[in-house]
């Protein structure tokens, strides 16, 4: 499907900056955005709850300077991410800011999102839903949703178990949005490889962590520049939805990383990072598989810039390797 009418032209390289709770801010989602990708952060990163307001204001305004004052660049749209679960009591308020702030892009989670479809289309904006099998994405196709961002096995945070393999195929079958393909990528390759599968456009976070100006605990960019991963585990036990934490973060709570109780999934809480002593990326650090090719945390447009041209190198080697 052609992309949606925010991101023809607007993109440097095919690419989304994932909301990455916590860590992005208005500083990192202005970076990616000047850098030709789109960035994005959680609604609830912005609190109090006014702030939410602050931020999309100082993020729209600053795009728009530099855009003025460089008119030939590629500035892509931002994105805001919001919960779409009961522990978040923040939702009405947060989509009705974004609505009277015309946000481009929302990003949902969880519960098919039909409140933030009809809000988000009342002025012209799209929305991606994050699946994680075919069910959830028939159940958001059903709601209107303009992309499905499959989160596939090895991804940062709640991610799936299907290979991208299996689900951008099937998907594929019988979606005629935009597909967006998430799940341990990290470099050029990986962005060049979802396309490859027929994906639209590739979904980052992890390598974003590691930037400049990811607002993450120095000793987090340090632990995902040092380990691999071998070093991932998947648990539910700290929101109660699975997803791939550092090891090493695990331990250092005091808990065996690999010998983890389940979790209540009935008693999920997304807005304080779960319902134990420690918690879910304020602790116990989310973390894709793809570390093991981070080796420093650069500004994020040096980050951007080098994802391109391993992006193009990609490009170039799979069409020498096409049949004449």
């Amino acid at each position: 499907m052609p992309l949606p009418a925010c991101l023809e032209g607007h993109l440097e390289i095919p690419l989304i900056g994932s909301p990455l709770f916590i860590v992005s801010g208005p500083d990192l989602v202005i970076a990616q955005c000047k850098a030709g990708i789109v960035g994005s952060f959680p609604a609830l990163n912005a609190r109090p709850a006014h702030v939410l307001e602050e931020w999309i204001v100082r993020i729209k305004t600053e795009l728009a300077e530099y855009q003025a004052a460089n008119p030939d660049k590629k500035v892509a749209p931002f994105a805001v991410n919001q919960i779409c679960h009961a522990s978040n009591d923040r939702l009405a308020h947060d989509i009705e800011v974004c609505t009277r702030q015309e946000v481009p892009i929302i990003i949902t989670s969880l519960r098919p999102p039909k409140e933030v479809v009809d809000a988000a289309h009342s002025y012209g904006g799209v929305v991606f839903h994050d699946v994680i099998n075919v069910k959830h994405a028939k159940k958001a196709a059903e709601q209107g949703v303009d992309g499905l961002i499959l989160v596939c096995a090895g991804a940062g945070g709640h991610a799936g178990t299907l290979s991208p393999f299996a689900l951008v195929r099937e998907v594929k079958q019988w979606f005629k949005g935009t597909v967006i393909l998430s799940g341990a990528l990290s470099d050029g390759y990986g962005i060049a490889s979802t396309l490859a599968l027929g994906a639209d456009l590739a979904y980052m976070g992890t390598r974003f962590v590691a930037t400049a100006e990811g607002n993450a605990d120095e000793a987090y960019k340090k632990s995902l520049i040092d380990y691999a991963a071998d070093d991932i585990v998947y648990t539910n036990l700290f929101t109660g939805v699975h997803g791939n934490y550092l090891a090493p973060s695990v331990a250092a709570a005091g808990l065996d990383p690999h010998n983890l109780p389940a979790a209540d999934k009935s008693k999920m809480n997304f807005g304080s990072g779960g319902n134990m002593k420690q918690k879910a990326w304020k602790d116990i650090w989310g973390s894709g598989q793809g570390i093991g090719q981070i080796t420093d945390a650069p500004p994020a447009g040096e980050l951007i810039a080098r994802l391109k041209a391993e992006y193009a190198q990609a490009c170039k080697e799979f069409a020498a390797r096409m049949p004449a």
